[in-house]
């Protein structure tokens, strides 16, 4: 089979490249080796954020980009991404107040006339922000970003591509390729063989890997991994708001609103040598728990964690010392073009979740600008699958909840949260949880994870109840065995 693309890597950046190739127009073929975002793409901090801390080390440009896609972003998928307020307590033995006070305002002034609330001190009226702090009286800022569903952003963006085209192959992995006059030849590990006019290596982690071993081509770029960690507990705090947290060792942790019923930790920067190294060590876990314990009353210690995660992020070596000072931009190597009359390949280094259709979309055009291709960048003002829910999710949760009065008002959250507009496509003219082939618990019907595994190539309890869902955290062992069984039902 002959394709324009082929994209390896089911992670945010490679689907993102994939959707928007395919809104181009062209043929676009994306494998990956496992499930969509089933590596770092799901292990983030769950964040649409302009990098507040990469002011520190003169990041203005990736803050300026990443505070423009927020925007973006947030209006494009407004079911998936939304604004939360951050509280900053502050600590004069890190930083000086006045260094705290200045970055926040030239975060303000380089997010522009965008639609999110401004900085503002924490005032001492305010004991929802306070209360849980050990010390109520400190003095900090209150500032906005956004929250984001990671996994389900990325598998929106391969829905769309879908949607224009595009084929998706999950638990196929990129075994090779070799140039064959103007094109590659590809080997995958379902047997096929396939012929690409291009090759994007979105691979994350693993983008040295598929370069050095899996095509033999010398690099220019070096790559860091650095891994993060998070640690789940029940919750801290009551609010819809988050903190961040200034480390005496100058790190930064954010704790934040989780399932409505925990508190999300995180993240850590451990410098590893192995991309597959997604686990949290015992000292991480312990450090995240002394970083909440540094500001919160309510004292933490390991075994009150509920659940754990990492993921390894493939970065740009840039050749800073410290893990926490390395660029979170993105570097693009091509490799061949039109003007070489060798196909060309085009590598992803870093990158981060804020700026993946900004890092597509420049993608793309450099292969444009290396190939015959046409078609012009378009994902800048297009609605993300499900998008179209209005400004006010809220309200939209209410005519939900109004056309199915037997959801719960949680449970019709979280369907309009994962799904958004296409929530009516999946539950027809349902008039009972009988009518969506039975209930699970959580609002998690037989129709939700068939509409998964039809749509969303969800092939296991694993891919609907961790990524697609989180409802892993929410179930009972005996409903998640039920899930379980439901899925080898499917498969035999």
């Amino acid at each position: 089979m002959s394709y324009d693309l082929l994209v390896i890597g089911g992670g945010i950046n490679g689907a993102a490249i994939a959707r928007d190739a395919a809104g181009r127009g062209w043929k676009t073929l994306l494998v990956e080796k496992d499930d969509l975002a089933s590596h770092t793409s799901s292990s983030s901090s769950k964040l649409i954020h302009g990098g507040i801390r990469y002011l520190e080390f003169y990041e203005f440009k990736l803050v300026r980009k990443a505070l423009k896609e927020r925007e973006t972003m947030l209006k494009a998928a407004p079911h998936l991404i939304w604004p939360m307020r951050f509280v900053m307590p502050h600590n004069d033995d890190i930083r000086a107040y006045w260094m705290i006070r200045s970055g926040l305002l030239l975060y303000d002034l380089l997010a522009g006339f965008d639609s999110l609330p401004r900085t503002k001190r924490l005032g001492k009226a305010n004991p929802r922000y306070r209360s849980p702090l050990r010390d109520a009286q400190t003095k900090g800022y209150v500032y906005s970003d956004c929250w984001v569903d990671d996994s389900r952003l990325v598998v929106a963006n391969a829905m769309d591509a879908a949607a224009h085209g595009a084929d998706i192959a999950t638990r196929t992995a990129f075994e090779g390729a070799t140039r064959a006059g103007p094109i590659w030849q590809a080997r995958l590990s379902d047997g096929r063989q396939v012929e690409a006019r291009a090759i994007v290596n979105a691979a994350g982690p693993w983008v040295g890997e598929v370069l050095h071993d899996r095509i033999e081509i010398d690099s220019k770029a070096a790559l860091r991994l650095v891994r993060g960690s998070h640690i789940v507990v029940d919750r801290i705090y009551n609010g819809d708001h988050a903190y961040i947290f200034q480390m005496p060792d100058r790190r930064i942790v954010f704790a934040l609103p989780y399932l409505d019923r925990f508190t999300l930790i995180g993240t850590t920067e451990v410098a590893v040598d192995d991309p597959a190294a997604e686990y949290a060590d015992e000292d991480e876990i312990a450090y995240l728990c002394d970083a909440a314990n540094y500001y919160f009353a309510w004292q933490l210690d390991p075994d009150q964690v509920v659940s754990h995660y990492s993921g390894v992020r493939s970065l740009y070596d840039d050749g800073a010392s410290d893990a926490r000072e390395v660029t979170r931009d993105y570097v693009l190597e091509l490799d061949g073009g039109s003007e070489e009359g060798v196909p060309p390949l085009l590598s992803v280094f870093g990158g981060k979740i804020t700026t993946a259709r900004a890092l597509a979309e420049d993608a793309n055009d450099r292969l444009a600008a290396a190939t015959p291709f046409s078609g012009a960048a378009w994902t800048k003002r297009a609605k993300f699958p499900g998008g179209e829910t209005g400004k006010d999710v809220d309200a939209f949760v209410s005519s939900i909840q109004e056309r199915y009065p037997f959801l719960e008002w949680e449970h019709a959250v979280r369907l309009v949260r994962a799904y958004g507009s296409m929530l009516p496509d999946i539950f027809g003219e349902a008039a009972t949880f009988d009518d969506l082939g039975g209930h699970f618990g959580e609002g998690l019907t037989v129709r939700e994870l068939e509409w998964m595994c039809e749509r969303e190539w969800a092939k296991s309890a694993d891919d609907a109840l961790m990524r697609r869902s989180k409802l892993g955290l929410l179930l009972d062992e005996a409903t998640v065995e039920r899930v379980n069984a439901w899925f080898a039902e499917r498969s035999a």
